[in-house]
């Protein structure tokens, strides 16, 4: 019988192979060196998988590997929307061993068709085997439940050419290496391959009660020039929230997996930018130096907003990319795609470096990914907590033609005690034009809350980028909301 069915560690036997994160890099650059070698066809059987056909399939429970540990490993087989096998190998005492695939690790496995045999990914489990806390499949793709155990937006291992109105490249995870350790943490190793890089990636994952992280590290060689290289890449949906109920299709008031791009600059300042559901493809920019964070993020955390008590869109955990080390010039780049609907992810947020992304290129970087259900850390500036859009003009009159009205409202406690004799006022700027208006006032009905109204001039079809905070004597007590009227 084996270890595995046994639930028992894999015991290193001394033929098996020697493994390390360096030795792992060496393959990886040479792979890069090699031309690309595209993977075989899926079975014909993965696109019988359908989603219904899928959740027939389980894994047995008895052959969970490492049950112990912090972190107990099931493992995917292939379907519909996950086709390309990925070897899976486990790694004890610095020696690694492949894991065979067997249809007997699946309960319904004569659901599977004859000619599908290999794993698309795998999950990691809570204790005692009540559902997961992180899981890989597909591509390059990987998620976490977060904190408040829902799924929702995703994270990638790297973005190639993204937004450029043709197919992007989905590189492939195609080879991992699972290890214990070290402490309450369970460690991956990927090898990335796609026809302009391949590269090695090291994950270090833990879970607690208040999220996920994971340390992770990658050494990347380009095979040939990339036009719009993403680093830390985020995947999130927003289909319509509160400042955009022209697009409540649904009866739900808000739809979306995050709310907002939250960035931390390399100077220091924080920047919010809401999400939007754009008319057509829409790509933004924002350039710095050493950022120190930026993220998805789901602030608004209340179930009235959302009214869904299926899938809980206000659980959904926001995911913060935090450098670890300098990473020098370049933009955190931010595509949106116009969506009728919730099943596709429409938005994706990266890192991209300032110099050309040319062929032979290497990258060596740091980072830490932080699944949360709250903010990145404590913050010195009030937050924007809401923002909505309508027609421009004081309640009550006719509108003003041709404009339209902004009110954010910010919140924290850099704005306690202050009120209208206290000297706080708005800094509000607009490309290419003015404010028709703007003002600023504390919200009596709120503690630390205080509302920003603008009036701008705008015509539909044109760009206008709005950029405001509010401050005190020259210090800022909120953080930077951009905004993009299309």
């Amino acid at each position: 019988m084996s270890a595995v069915g046994l639930a028992c560690p894999i015991r290193a036997a001394p033929s098996a192979a020697p493994f390390s994160w360096d030795r792992l890099k060496d393959q990886a650059a040479r792979l890069a060196a090699r031309p690309y070698v595209a993977p075989p066809a899926p079975p014909a059987g993965a696109s019988a998988i359908s989603y219904d056909v899928a959740n027939s399939i389980a894994y047995r429970p008895e052959a969970t590997v490492w049950p112990d540990s912090a972190a107990p490993i099931r493992f995917f087989p292939l379907n519909r929307y996950a086709h390309t096998p990925v070897t899976i190998s486990l790694v004890e005492g610095g020696r690694v061993r492949p894991f065979a695939f067997r249809r007997d690790l699946y309960s319904g496995a004569e659901h599977l068709p004859t000619d599908v045999s290999g794993f698309s990914g795998f999950r990691l489990m809570n204790p005692g085997g009540r559902g997961d806390w992180l899981a890989f499949q597909g591509a390059s793709y990987f998620r976490s439940a977060g904190p408040l155990h829902q799924y929702g937006l995703s994270a990638r291992g790297l973005a190639i050419d993204t937004g450029l109105g043709r197919p992007e490249e989905f590189p492939n995870f195609n080879h991992f290496w699972l290890e214990r350790g070290p402490g309450d943490a369970l460690t991956v190793y990927a090898l990335l391959d796609s026809p302009s890089a391949a590269g090695a990636w090291r994950f270090v994952n833990r879970a607690s009660p208040a999220g996920m992280t994971q340390e992770v590290s990658l050494a990347l060689t380009l095979r040939r020039d990339v036009e719009r290289l993403g680093i830390a890449p985020l995947t999130s949906m927003f289909w319509y929230g509160e400042g955009a109920r022209n697009q409540a299709v649904d009866w739900r008031p808000e739809i979306h997996d995050s709310d907002g791009l939250a960035l931390l600059t390399g100077a220091g300042e924080r920047i919010w930018r809401p999400l939007d559901n754009p008319p057509h493809p829409t790509t933004n920019s924002f350039s710095d130096k050493d950022p120190k964070g930026f993220g998805l993020l789901q602030r608004d955390r209340n179930f009235d907003h959302y009214q869904d008590d299926g899938v809980f869109y206000e659980k959904r955990p926001s995911l913060w990319v935090e450098p670890l080390g300098a990473w020098g010039p370049g933009a955190v780049t931010l595509f949106e795609l116009p969506t009728r609907g919730e099943t596709d992810d429409n938005i994706v947020a990266f890192w991209t470096p300032a110099a050309p992304a040319k062929a032979g290129n290497h990258y060596a970087l740091d980072y830490r990914l932080s699944w949360i259900g709250g903010e990145p850390g404590p913050a010195s500036v009030a937050r924007t907590v809401d923002c909505w859009r309508g027609v421009a003009g004081r309640p009550g009159t006719d509108p003003i033609p041709g404009a339209t009205r902004l009110v954010a409202d910010f919140e924290g406690p850099s704005l306690a005690g202050l009120d209208h004799s206290s000297g706080v006022e708005p800094v509000v700027s607009l490309s290419g034009t003015t404010p028709i208006s703007s003002v600023a006032y504390p919200v009596t009905v709120a503690q630390n809350r205080w509302r920003l109204i603008v009036d701008i001039p705008h015509k539909s079809g044109e760009t206008n980028n709005l950029r405001a905070y509010l401050r005190r004597a020259e210090r800022a007590l909120t953080e930077t909301l951009l905004y993009q009227f299309l």
